[in-house]
């Protein structure tokens, strides 16, 4: 791979952008290649890395289709069901109880 720009935090040139940056614009990368990197530096530890992309390359993000959407919908559903009752949480169970909080801790009041 050859070698990238590196820029420093928050001093990246116009025109270049994360990919959550191109997100919140409603773009995405469209398969280009990364064109630069910035780098925050942080104390005693390796400097945090975002990689760059070019705006006016970006492409569109793809609509939902009904069958993602649907499949998100039952992806969602199986992570709020709890596998002792089968009852729907109405949240998101945690993974370090595996079960909703009344299963989890029946002694609570």
């Amino acid at each position: 791979m050859a070698t990238v720009p590196v820029y420093p935090w928050r001093l990246a040139p116009e025109g270049l952008a994360t990919r959550r940056q191109l997100r919140a614009a409603g773009l995405r990368p469209g398969g280009q290649d990364v064109v630069a990197q910035v780098e925050r530096p942080r104390r005693r530890r390796t400097p945090l890395t975002a990689f760059l992309y070019r705006v006016d390359r970006a492409k569109p993000v793809r609509p939902m289709t009904p069958a993602k959407t649907a499949a998100l919908e039952r992806a969602n559903a199986a992570r709020r069901t709890c596998p002792s009752c089968r009852a729907d949480a109405g949240y998101v169970i945690a993974v370090s109880l595996g079960m909703c909080v009344p299963c989890a801790c029946p002694e609570a009041p």
